[in-house]
């Protein structure tokens, strides 16, 4: 049988909070939008892609295709991606 610490100490009820309060705007989550450009040859963009791919940060599908910078061999490919702040 369990005994209280204190045998005349009454359990106190634990407070909930309201449920029905509407989540205050700090705990929505907020995301803005970053932009990536990758420059260099068009096998170093390619593998920085696959790269991101491999680490779950974006399909490849997202980023644009190469674009010649005017650089000899030289592309760069730019990716647009909402990220999430705090």
């Amino acid at each position: 049988m369990f005994q209280p610490a204190n045998p005349g100490a009454s359990a106190s009820p634990v407070r909930v909070a309201n449920a029905s309060a509407s989540p205050s705007p700090r705990s929505q989550p907020r995301y803005e939008t970053v932009r990536h450009m990758v420059f260099g040859s068009i096998t170093a963009v390619q593998n920085t892609i696959k790269l991101l791919y491999r680490l779950n940060y974006a399909e490849p599908n997202d980023w644009s295709k190469p674009i010649p910078t005017g650089q000899p061999n030289e592309v760069v490919a730019v990716l647009t991606k909402k990220v999430r702040v705090q």
